[in-house]
């Protein structure tokens, strides 16, 4: 086949993003080689272990390596000579004393490649980058690539959620092409044609609109979670309940359901630092007041977080200190192990620092929390970090916890005391088998 037909695909970075990029062409019948700097990351992949968890991506893992589709290398020169397409799937987090985006990775991957791109191929960025980070790129490509002008830069934000990236990068609701030539996008059509084929519909755009629609996308899923989140604490001022509100609200076709749940807000590692970057983005192009809202919507959510660790000492009738408190949840959300800005781990961080005695159960995100936070307890079990609790505090909405039922958890607190941070569990219920049962917004 011709290389329109089937191009060889490169990933730059086995994260989060990489991983399940990489893994999923391979399994959708592309020729893929992956590419880290971290030995440790490679050998494990290359050995088919999954550096993160993720339903559905270990499985496949071991299929397209099996298949002898997918290898892993810390080599750009392997890389280079390799591939037809390549993707920048590298981390752009926080920088550290500033709200912008860190870019050295995405820099780092784009310098690394270039040298070793001497015909002509497409370098795809995947990352979150601010507006303008792919102009000065392409720049940088045809500047130290010995191919020059025949490489070409294009920008295909992805748009995975946590715990269902599988599917959303097999079967994706849209792809956004931000090219600069026709060229561009029928390379792009190449390296996701069974995706397309599917029937993802493709938007093609400019480099600088690719560039916004996943920010754009992410400070809106933030604002309509920060602004339940506001609604919340009128409804806490007033006696309302903010579940009915909500309930109320998303039967508006306008409105509509979807992130409008009330509770502890946002974490991970996509909406907090982007919506940051995103305003600190445009207050440099001089277009900061058109986006300020997202600092309010920053500080809802940071929030919620403090007044959750308020209705712990609440139910606890100030007395925080000494006082033994479950947590349910470090994992910023269900079927992930992403601790990443996560607000169960700073609920249990506060709670730890006024004296209480926190132990902490997740059923995915353990290791990766013993790690960060070693300071803290951990416990095997959502019972197990329960027995002799002076009170529970629901952090994380996974299934195991939603399901417990309040008697046999009754049976083993010191006192039946719940703070229900994600309401996910039924306030009737669990105040009928004698249970203390608070939750954010609600009476």
């Amino acid at each position: 086949m011709s290389f329109i037909d089937s191009p060889r695909l490169t990933v730059i970075g086995t994260g989060y993003l990489g991983a399940t990029h990489a893994v999923c062409m391979a399994a959708l019948g592309y020729e893929v080689l992956g590419l880290d700097v971290d030995e440790e990351k490679i050998a494990k992949l290359a050995s088919g272990e999954s550096p993160i968890f993720e339903p559905g991506l270990p499985e496949l893992l071991t299929k397209a390596l099996d298949s002898g589709r997918l290898r892993f290398t810390t080599s750009f020169a392997e890389a280079g000579a390799f591939g037809d397409v390549h993707f920048i799937c590298v981390g752009t987090p926080q920088q550290a004393g500033s709200d912008a985006a860190d870019l050295t990775y995405v820099d780092a991957a784009v310098r690394g490649l270039a040298p070793h791109l001497d015909r002509r191929a497409l370098v795809v960025g995947r990352s979150t980058v601010p507006v303008g980070t792919a102009e000065r790129l392409t720049g940088v490509l045809r500047d130290l690539a010995p191919a020059g002008n025949d490489v070409e830069l294009a920008w295909s934000p992805e748009f995975l959620r946590e715990g269902f990236a599988v599917d959303d990068t097999l079967h994706p609701d849209r792809l956004v092409f931000g090219v600069a030539s026709d060229w561009a996008e029928q390379q792009l059509r190449a390296a996701f044609k069974p995706v397309i084929e599917y029937g993802s519909p493709v938007v093609r755009t400019d480099l600088a609109t690719a560039e916004l629609v996943k920010v754009a996308a992410n400070s809106y899923l933030a604002t309509k979670i920060s602004y339940i989140n506001a609604m919340a604490e009128i409804c806490e001022t007033v006696g309302a309940d903010v579940k009915d509100l909500a309930d109320a609200l998303a039967l508006d076709d306008r409105i509509g359901g979807r992130f409008l749940k009330p509770g502890l807000g946002f974490g991970g590692g996509c909406l907090p630092k982007d919506i940051r970057a995103f305003a600190h983005r445009a207050e440099e192009l001089g277009v900061g007041q058109s986006v300020s809202f997202l600092r309010e919507v920053d500080k809802i959510n940071q929030r919620r977080r403090a007044r959750t660790v308020d209705l712990v000492g609440e139910l606890l009738g100030g007395r925080v200190a000494s006082a033994r408190v479950a947590a349910w949840g470090a994992a910023f959300k269900p079927n992930s192990d992403d601790i990443r800005d996560a607000p169960a781990l700073d609920v249990a961080r506060t709670l730890h620092g006024l004296g209480a005695d926190v132990r902490v159960y997740d059923p995915a995100a353990l290791g990766n929390a013993r790690r960060a936070f070693p300071e803290l307890s951990y416990g095997e079990s959502a019972l197990d970090v329960a027995r002799g609790a002076d009170a529970v505090v629901l952090l994380t909405e996974w299934a195991e916890f939603r399901e417990i039922d309040p008697d046999a958890l009754g049976a083993v607190v010191a006192h039946r005391r719940i703070v229900d941070g994600r309401h996910v569990l039924k306030a009737e219920r669990w105040r009928a088998a004698g249970w203390e049962y608070r939750a954010l917004g609600r009476p």
